[in-house]
């Protein structure tokens, strides 16, 4: 069981996210309460480089904050071939479908991605109940003002509403009722039978979670899209995802909290460096990645006799 007093948080990424991590890891440090203890878990398979690690453990892992780098290639293994990606996305989305099996002794964790930066207590966000729920989560900003986007998820992944698709980059895992309801099988028995290929991991935890979702206010995944979402002085947390990088372009919402933590870590010269290096041609690419994926979802929002396949399998799961 954990400590009442324990953030249990887990993150998972390569050696090319390390610097971003470290954005992470200085805006949590910075809102950390002090009088709560911050367990940080970032799974990897055998591709972090151990200078950087070295750097992550010396600026963060002390006090009340615990950094530990875990390389889960040998749990992992004998599934790594399912796990299918497209455009930016590496195999490493799907490790946090693995977290409540791989760690039995917690009943909950908070999963991050590592594109974002906390402007407020990160425990503040651990202690949502959950009930009885399988996780807490917030609905995905981009879907709810892209019109392919919302036909995608109720069409493709079944879902009641669009309003209620979530994202899955800030994600509150009810860990101990994920392995009463053996998700981790159903999951496995779903990537065998189906293949979603715009959101991933993402849409695989919609379609199995859906009914089951306590959901969470925007402030806590606040993305660079809409400003009138959420007032600026009420954002909790905010996720740079998608094409919405301030270390690739100029002009990104909220940027400026970005590089305000980027400036203080050590990483900061080669997360300049990044930026400095990132071209019109990449940039080009990026937005040309985000055109065929949003005809993707139009196309497969339409294909009427696959959808129905695939929802009949969604309500046999575990049966």
């Amino acid at each position: 069981m954990t400590n009442n007093k324990d953030v249990v948080l887990f993150f998972s990424c390569d050696e090319s996210y390390v610097p971003f991590f470290s954005v992470v890891l200085e805006s949590i440090r910075e809102h950390a309460d002090k009088k709560r203890n911050y367990v940080i878990k970032c799974l990897h398979t055998d591709n972090i480089d151990k200078a950087s690690e070295r750097i992550i453990k010396r600026e963060y892992s002390h006090g009340n904050i615990d950094v530990e780098f875990v390389d889960i290639t040998e749990s992992v293994k004998e599934f790594f071939e399912k796990f299918h990606v497209r455009d930016y996305y590496s195999k490493s989305t799907y490790y946090r479908l693995f977290i409540p099996d791989l760690y039995p002794e917690y009943d909950k964790v908070l999963y991050l991605d590592s594109d974002i930066v906390l402007l407020d207590d990160v425990a503040k966000l651990y202690d949502v109940d959950l009930g009885d729920n399988y996780v807490g989560a917030i609905p995905d900003e981009s879907v709810q003002i892209i019109e392919e986007f919302k036909m995608y998820v109720e069409n493709r992944i079944g879902v009641k509403s669009y309003k209620e698709y979530f994202n899955a980059g800030i994600l509150l895992m009810n860990s101990a009722r994920l392995r009463e309801i053996k998700f981790r099988d159903i999951f496995l028995e779903l990537i065998d039978k189906v293949t979603f290929n715009v959101a991933q991991d993402q849409d695989y935890l919609n379609a199995i979670c859906k009914g089951h979702v306590r959901f969470i206010g925007a402030e806590w995944d606040k993305m660079p899209i809409d400003p009138n979402l959420v007032p600026e002085d009420e954002i909790k947390l905010i996720h740079y995802n998608l094409a919405f990088k301030p270390w690739h372009k100029d002009g990104v919402l909220y940027e400026k909290y970005f590089w305000y933590y980027s400036d203080k870590t050590t990483f900061a010269a080669i997360i300049r460096d990044i930026k400095a290096a990132y071209d019109v041609k990449l940039q080009e690419h990026a937005d040309n990645q985000t055109a065929n994926l949003i005809k993707t979802c139009r196309e497969q929002a339409l294909d009427v006799e696959e959808n129905k396949r695939i929802q009949r399998v969604i309500d046999n799961l575990g049966k």
